[in-house]
């Protein structure tokens, strides 16, 4: 009988302090705009979630809340700012017009690969470049999508002309703006809504990135793609400051152990390799997809190309910011950033 006893004490005790260990986890609630089942919650979340967790031995855990579900798309930012969310992920060009130097890393010809656009994002950031754009929350890492380019459902695009009269989602002002100066007619709306539009004719294609293509499943609906790079879509994960305030010394430690460099770079890898599946997906269903060969010198997309990069850099000096400094800095970086990766 007192084996009996001691046995079910013990018992009681492992659990109390089960119980006492979940307690005091603390749970981060992160939302974000990509489907669960996509690669970029998979491998950049939560990888990075699962990290959190082990590395703090269990008093970290993170909560997540995809496809928009605790904030929309466009409303991702704020919610984390204001403590709606403890942790954000979203793409700065749902906020028109709030990050505007970080935008730059978006022009044409900053960067050819994820890798090198999450490098170049977080290397300015780093320098304190962007420092007031981020005032409101905490900044964990920075990344970009591989170049986007142009596709559509039944319009093979070889030269600008070709968009004309054509309605394209516009992943952010900077690219729309070119696309009407070609002749298209962009239409805004965040990339979970895409395959919804397209399937009611709403628009007839779109400038994204492969990995997009794969990961919100517009390859079921487009047939023809043309790789010019008309943006460079950029991320932020960020935290609201007084969710990481309240966390303990070691916790906070974590979470700056895995912040910066090391994961923009890590999300950078995951987008190309989702680019090369997107690619490959498209190939297979046997599309049509036209390689523009450095758009930047090309006679037909060079003029159009770089009038949007000098459009761009002079509307963000006509508001007092660094605009053309800001753009060096980036294409310095950019060469740096390529260099390391070779």
């Amino acid at each position: 009988m007192k084996t009996k006893f001691t046995a079910c004490l013990l018992a009681a005790s492992i659990a109390g302090l089960s119980a006492a260990s979940a307690q005091s986890a603390t749970t981060l609630r992160m939302a974000h705009f990509w489907p669960g089942a996509s690669g970029v919650n998979q491998k950049i979340f939560e990888a990075w979630a699962a990290t959190l967790e082990e590395e703090s031995g269990g008093e970290l855990r993170v909560e997540m809340f995809p496809s928009g579900t605790l904030a929309k798309p466009d409303s991702i930012y704020e919610a984390a700012a204001n403590g709606i969310a403890d942790i954000g992920a979203t793409a700065q060009g749902y906020t028109a017009g709030r990050f505007p130097l970080s935008q730059i890393v978006e022009l044409p010809g900053v960067a050819t690969t994820a890798t090198q656009g999450a490098c170049v994002l977080q290397t300015l950031y780093d320098e304190g470049h962007l420092d007031e754009e981020y005032a409101d929350t905490k900044p964990l890492f920075m990344f970009t999508t591989g170049p986007g380019g142009i596709h559509t459902i039944d319009t093979d695009v070889q030269v600008p002309s070709d968009l004309e009269g054509l309605r394209i989602r516009r992943p952010t002002a900077v690219a729309g703006e070119m696309l009407e100066n070609m002749g298209a007619s962009p239409v805004g709306m965040p990339a979970p809504d895409i395959y919804t539009a397209m399937q009611r004719g709403v628009i007839d294609g779109l400038s994204f990135p492969w990995e997009g293509l794969k990961g919100f499943r517009i390859n079921e609906l487009v047939e023809y793609h043309t790789e010019v790079p008309f943006y460079t879509l950029i991320f932020v994960a960020t935290m609201n400051q007084r969710a990481y305030d309240s966390l303990s010394p070691e916790q906070q430690a974590v979470i700056d152990a895995n912040s910066g460099m090391k994961w923009a770079e890590n999300a950078g890898v995951v987008f190309d390799r989702l680019d090369v599946e997107g690619k490959r997906e498209a190939e297979d269903a046997g599309h049509t997809i036209r390689e523009i060969e450095n758009p930047l010198e090309h006679p037909d997309w060079q003029k159009p190309l770089q009038d949007g990069i000098d459009n761009y850099l002079a509307q963000v000096e006509e508001r007092g910011l660094p605009a053309r400094e800001v753009y060096e800095a980036a294409l310095t970086a950019s060469e740096s950033c390529a260099a390391d990766q070779e």
